[in-house]
Parts: structure tokens; C-alpha cells; sequence
């Protein structure tokens, strides 16, 4: 018998993809309408994205086979729509893009027109929007840093500033691993900042040589704690002429402990940071994208009211608090109180912190001085985000409403268009000073220096799977709308109404927040996104008021190895158990949940207008608002 059911566990994911299906299919059948097809799609995508039976880009694709089976979307669908023309002959009218015209019928009586071949909404046009294009662009500039280890300079440059104290380590970790974590994968950036970490450490933990050792000295750098009357009565006896006294066991004892706490510690302080890192921008981690082109695909007319100015004013404020509260709970969880004393204040540097300072000064030295390479990513990084501040602020005219406006005076270049600009720049310009350098092995004939980015670093460390996971989303989301299913959601998520809509969003921060522990963050927005936009609308609220807050919170995986690959590369350093992960991640939960409601219901509210229901809003519901009517977003001052 246990043979047996250890076999059915093998097949475990097998028997998911063949049974799921089946298993849910009294909901089509039963309830033949569109909104029943699209909720059994949703339904059994959630499923297998949950539990990873399927790869979650292979999942992405159920819509592009179901919907048009059911009847939802178009796969290649022309329809036909009579367009008149009037007084004018067929060769005055403009040309239609995309689209066939058949020859003009003049019936009687009537004006002639034309018929237009216009294609339906299409299920594949759903993923390649522009929030992908912002992803792939974005990704291009990360891979250039990374590849020309611009952001290994950086974080060494930075923690030789802040130093090798206990607590000022940890937060000199924190501070650069979320920094780079704003720009490139959280993934890099933890895979990379790990193992200098542990480098560090293993300089700190080091075993005192020569004298100290003769001597019995604890390492001075984990004497984080007050020192026990038995430690100032070793050090009174080490100053006799006498033999030196050998170290008590309870002290070496408690000298690993200290270290193991410090180890821990560390590890996690890298991979929470990560996470934390990447709420700040909008091409940080891939959530906020899925937000970007949800309300894009969903609110069609909403001018454009997340782009990366409005996400970063913002998100990086409340990427600050966290962060500077994470560190203040891993001090108080494996450092203890004593901040004086784990900071190093008034202290001279021992030779253990020496040691790790050097690992640190030699692993920088080894970089050498900036490249021409460097210097260039460097250049086109910054200029890539102040395109992207100054693209279309809100708060003065930006270079898009200048030089590139359409006939609203809205800008036409968005945030993916420069992302594209700047990466294809980077196949242009060379990684070394252009000169009359000749190959080596055939004279005479030039060779030109290789590109800062080629297709091959490309091919290989792009993470196409998430661009169609992306894409996945946003067919999920047009196909809720098509369906009808985001109206019928609507209809009955009406009795929230009466709820305070505070109350609403810290509800849902804390459901995505335990949801997001178990399944992958980019899917549990994909999912719960189209229902939120549903129930704003169902409710009269500002549709920003619930998908800010629960895409913000699906980052707040910290509980468990297996939420996102930082904390399962922290964990597979080891000197971390499940318990210790999930002790700390626990209460980083809490306040990280604290911290985005504060978020939502402070500076957020004028920056997004979030006390009135928006007019963009209000062309996808069936009843009225109120758009001119203060909102119930927020109390009445």
C-alpha cells in the first residue's frame, strides 16, 4: 500500500493536468455561457499555476486554444462593418491599417459605402503589449549591467563606505542589494550578493590566531551582548603573568550561537531586501507590470495613470520604511538590542573586521579601475531613467507631450519606447574605444570592437518565460471583459459597499500576502487583479485603491524557501531552517502590510487622485458613480 501511493505521488503532477479539467467541467456544461467558459479557464489556470503541474509559461497559453473554442475571443476573426462614404469617391478616403476593404456598393436609393474587413478582438494580440516591450527593454539594459559587472562595483563601493560593523553590515547589505534589486532580477541580485556575503563572513568567524588564541579571547566582533561577570573575570585573569586559562566551553558555546544568528541574519537580510528592492520601480519586479497592463488593458482611457514617475513616487517611499523596519526587526531578532555596541560606536576596528574589510577592498581591487564598457552602461543607464522621469511627469510638460504628442497634446512614446531605445543602442555602441586595431592572425585586415550587449548573452539569460506569462495575464484579463464574467463579478461583490473601503484594502494586502507564500507572485496578481477591478467598479472606488496595495503585497513573500528564488538561494547556503525563515518572515508580513496600508490611505491619495471615482473608470460599469462626487475612498475632512 505505501508502494502504491508513493507511485501515486511520483505522478502526482500528471494526475493533475489529466484529472483538473475533468474535474471541473460540470461548470461549462451545466451553465452554458460565456462567463461559465472564461470562470472554468480562470479556474483551472489558477490551479495549475498554484500548484506548478504545468510550466508556468506553458500554462499562460490555455487561452490562446480556449477561448477561441469557446466562443470568448477571436483567434483570427474578420468582421465586416459598413463605413459610408459620403459625397467623397472611394480614392479620396484615407487608408485603413490592418484592415481589407472590399469594392464600394451604392444601394438604391442610399449613399454608397464601403465594407470593412475589421479583425475582432484577438486572443494573441493580448501578449505583446506595450507593458511587455517596457519588460524586454528594461531587461536588455539589466543584462548589460550585469555582464559588465557594473553592479558588483557598485555594491562593493558601497559597503567599503559603510563599513563591517555587526549591524551597519546587515544594513549595508539591505541598502545595496535593494538598490540593484530596482533595476535588475531580484534573482541576480541575490545570487550575487550571497556569496560576498558569506565571504564576509567566514573573515569575521575566522578563529583568532597567535596571542589571541594563546590567550582565549572571544572574537570581538560577536560580542553583541552585555559580557557576563564570567568574561570580565577571564579578561582581569589574561592580564596576569600567569598561564593562560583555556576558553569555557559555555563561552565558545555561546560565541557560535552568535555567529550562527549573524549567519542567518545576513542570508536573510539579502533575499528580504531583494524583495523589498523591487516594489520601488516599475520594471523592478514583474508584478508591478502585470499592474501596469492591467489597468491598461482593462481601463483603456485611463491616461496612461501608472507609468514609472507616478509608480516611483509612489512605491520608493514605502520601499524605504520597509526596508529600514526589516532591518531594525533582523537586528532586534539575531543582533539583539544593543545597537551601540553591534554598530561598533567608539570601538577600534578588530582584526577579524580587519580581515572581512580586506575581503571586501580585494575583491573591489580586483575589478580594476572602470572600463570603457562601464563607463558606457553607466551613460546609458542614467539617461534610460531620465527619460523615463521626465517622459511625461504630470506635475510640468515633459519631452513626450513636446516633441511627440498626438492631437490631445498626451504623449505617443510610453516608458516601453524608451526601454527599446536604450537596449537597442546597446547592440550599436562598441565596449571598447574604436581604433585601428588589427585581428589577430590575418594582417592587414581590421577588427572592430564587439558590442556592449549580442544576441547570444541575450538568448540565453533572457527570461522569455515570464514575457509570455505576462502575456498569459493580460488574455485572462480581456477575456473576463469579453465574457462578461467581470460584470456578473461585479454584480455580486455589491455588499462590500458597506464595508470601509480601509478596511477592504488591508483585507486584501493580508489574503494576497498569505497567497502569495504558496504560489508565484506574478501569477497571484495575473489572478486576483481582474477581480479587484471588478469589485471597484461593483463598489465605487478608485480601482487604484485595491490593485495598488495587493500588488505591492504580492512581494511580501518571506515566509517560506519555495515563495520566490531569493529566499530559496539564502536558504540553500545554509545555516537556515524552514522555522527560521518563517519566524522572520512572519512579522515582516505584518509590517509590510502595515506599511502599504499606511501607503494607500496617505500620500498615494492625491498623487492618484484616489478620493474620486475616475471618469475611466466609470465606461466599464453599468451604473453611475457619482464621477464628480468626492469619493467614499476616504473620510470627508
Amino acid at each position: 500500500m505505501a508502494t502504491c501511493w508513493q507511485g501515486l505521488w511520483a505522478y502526482r503532477f500528471y494526475l493533475i493536468v489529466f484529472f483538473l479539467p475533468i474535474f471541473l467541467l460540470p461548470l461549462p456544461i451545466l451553465i452554458l455561457t460565456k462567463e461559465a467558459y472564461c470562470a472554468y479557464t480562470i479556474i483551472l489556470m489558477a490551479f495549475l499555476w498554484c500548484t506548478e503541474a504545468l510550466p508556468l509559461a506553458i500554462t499562460a497559453f490555455l487561452p490562446t486554444v480556449m477561448f477561441p473554442m469557446m466562443g470568448i475571443m477571436g483567434a483570427s476573426v474578420m468582421i465586416q462593418r459598413p463605413f459610408p462614404l459620403g459625397s467623397k469617391s472611394p480614392g479620396d478616403q484615407p487608408p485603413f491599417a490592418g484592415i481589407s476593404v472590399s469594392a464600394p456598393c451604392t444601394p438604391r436609393g442610399g449613399d454608397p459605402f464601403l465594407l470593412l474587413n475589421v479583425p475582432a478582438c484577438q486572443v494573441s494580440t493580448e501578449y505583446l503589449k506595450d507593458s511587455n516591450m517596457l519588460f524586454i527593454g528594461g531587461m536588455l539594459v539589466a543584462l548589460a549591467v550585469e555582464h559588465w559587472n557594473l553592479h558588483k562595483r557598485i555594491a562593493l563601493r558601497v559597503l567599503l563606505t559603510i563599513g563591517v560593523r555587526p549591524s551597519l553590515l546587515i544594513l549595508g547589505f539591505m541598502v545595496v542589494t535593494a538598490f540593484l534589486s530596482m533595476w535588475i532580477s531580484n534573482t541576480a541580485t541575490t545570487a550575487m550578493m550571497v556569496p560576498i556575503a558569506h565571504a564576509v563572513l567566514d573573515q569575521l568567524h575566522e578563529t583568532p590566531t597567535g596571542t589571541d588564541a594563546e590567550e582565549g579571547r572571544n572574537n570581538p566582533a560577536f560580542e553583541l551582548q552585555e559580557p557576563s561577570p564570567q568574561k570580565e573575570e577571564t579578561k582581569l585573569d589574561n592580564k596576569q603573568d600567569g598561564p593562560a586559562h583555556p576558553v569555557p566551553s559555555e563561552s565558545r558555546a555561546q560565541r557560535n550561537e552568535e555567529q550562527l544568528r549573524f549567519t542567518q541574519g545576513m542570508s536573510l537580510c539579502v533575499c528580504y531586501s531583494a524583495s523589498i528592492g523591487g516594489i520601488a520601480t516599475l520594471t523592478g519586479t514583474t508584478t508591478n507590470l502585470v499592474l501596469q497592463g492591467q489597468v491598461n488593458s482593462i481601463f483603456p482611457q485611463n491616461g496612461n495613470v501608472v507609468n514609472f514617475a507616478s509608480w516611483f513616487f509612489f512605491a520608493f517611499p514605502t520601499m524605504v520604511i520597509l526596508l529600514l523596519l526589516s532591518w531594525v526587526w533582523l537586528q532586534f531578532l539575531f543582533l539583539g538590542f544593543n545597537f551601540r555596541k553591534s554598530c561598533g560606536l567608539g570601538d577600534q576596528m578588530r582584526k577579524q573586521e580587519r580581515a572581512a574589510f580586506e575581503v571586501i577592498r580585494r575583491e573591489h581591487k580586483r575589478l580594476g579601475p572602470m572600463t570603457f564598457a562601464e563607463k558606457a552602461v553607466t551613460i546609458l543607464f542614467v539617461l534610460l531613467v531620465v527619460l523615463w522621469f521626465t517622459r511625461e511627469p504630470g506635475f510640468f510638460t515633459g519631452w513626450g507631450n513636446l516633441a511627440f504628442s498626438d492631437e490631445n497634446g498626451n504623449s505617443m512614446p510610453s516608458d516601453g519606447t524608451v526601454a527599446i531605445l536604450i537596449g537597442v543602442i546597446l547592440f550599436i555602441v562598441p565596449s571598447k574605444i574604436p581604433g585601428l586595431t588589427q585581428e589577430p592572425g590575418k594582417p592587414g585586415k581590421l577588427k572592430a570592437p564587439p558590442a556592449l550587449l549580442n544576441w547570444t548573452i541575450v538568448k540565453e539569460k533572457m527570461p522569455w518565460n515570464i514575457v509570455l506569462l505576462l502575456g498569459g495575464g493580460f488574455a485572462l484579463a480581456k477575456g473576463s471583459e469579453e465574457s462578461g464574467l467581470s460584470k456578473w463579478l461585479g454584480d455580486k461583490l455589491t455588499p462590500l459597499e458597506s464595508v470601509p473601503p480601509p478596511a477592504i484594502a488591508l483585507i486584501l494586502c493580508l489574503l494576497i500576502a498569505t497567497f502569495t507564500e504558496c504560489t508565484s507572485n506574478v501569477a497571484t496578481t495575473t489572478i486576483f487583479l481582474p477581480i479587484l477591478a471588478s469589485m471597484s467598479q461593483a463598489i465605487c472606488i478608485h480601482p487604484l485603491y485595491v490593485m495598488l496595495p495587493c500588488t505591492l503585497s504580492s512581494s511580501l513573500a518571506f515566509m517560506l524557501p519555495v515563495a520566490t528564488p531569493p529566499n530559496a538561494i539564502a536558504f540553500s547556503f545554509g545555516g537556515l531552517k524552514v522555522k527560521d525563515m518563517a519566524r522572520a518572515g512572519f512579522m515582516l508580513n505584518i509590517i509590510g502590510v502595515l506599511v502599504i496600508t499606511l501607503a494607500i490611505n496617505t500620500w498615494s491619495i492625491p498623487m492618484f487622485d484616489l478620493h474620486r471615482f475616475p471618469s475611466w473608470a466609470q465606461s466599464n460599469t453599468t451604473g453611475f458613480c457619482g464621477v464628480s462626487q468626492a469619493n467614499v475612498t476616504t473620510p470627508s475632512p
